[in-house]
């Protein structure tokens, strides 16, 4: 047995429509009498014979923003808490990687914003993707460095 003996039939045959009463399909070619959808080129799109359509059933929710924010935003105090507690020495150059290790940023974040609330007693130097101008303020008027990442 070998494939070129097979007989087998592999293409149906289409039906011609509007060719003939005799041809099963003539006349109207299954479209039925008038209306809309017995015209060329119409589509109607999610219309369900009068029922509410399921776009109109189902309620409007949120949006998704196309930048969305994807930053941790920490305070100047938080830091403060974190070097009287010891978990971080203000020798170290502090960023995002060494926050991360002390568990004081989740590790999904990419980047992280120092804002500025709070009072600060001892000068650290940090790397920050994004700061605010009274953050920045702060460290610099104790001797710190800020250095932005892009």
């Amino acid at each position: 047995m070998k494939l070129n003996t097979f007989k087998v039939k592999l293409k149906k045959n289409k039906i011609r429509l509007g060719r003939g009463i005799g041809s099963s399909k003539g006349k109207t070619g299954g479209r039925g009498h008038k209306g809309q959808k017995s015209r060329s080129g119409v589509a109607i799109k999610s219309f369900e014979g009068g029922q509410m359509p399921l776009y109109r059933r189902l309620p409007k929710r949120g949006f998704k923003s196309y930048n969305p924010s994807n930053f941790a935003i920490i305070n100047i105090s938080r830091i403060q808490q974190e070097i009287d507690r010891k978990k971080i020495l203000p020798k170290d150059k502090l960023n995002l990687s060494i926050l991360q290790k002390t568990k004081i940023i989740n590790k999904k974040y990419k980047k992280f914003k120092l804002l500025g609330s709070g009072d600060l007693k001892e000068k650290f130097d940090i790397e920050v993707n994004y700061i605010s101008n009274s953050a920045k303020q702060k460290i610099e008027k104790l001797g710190g460095k800020v250095t932005l990442l892009n």
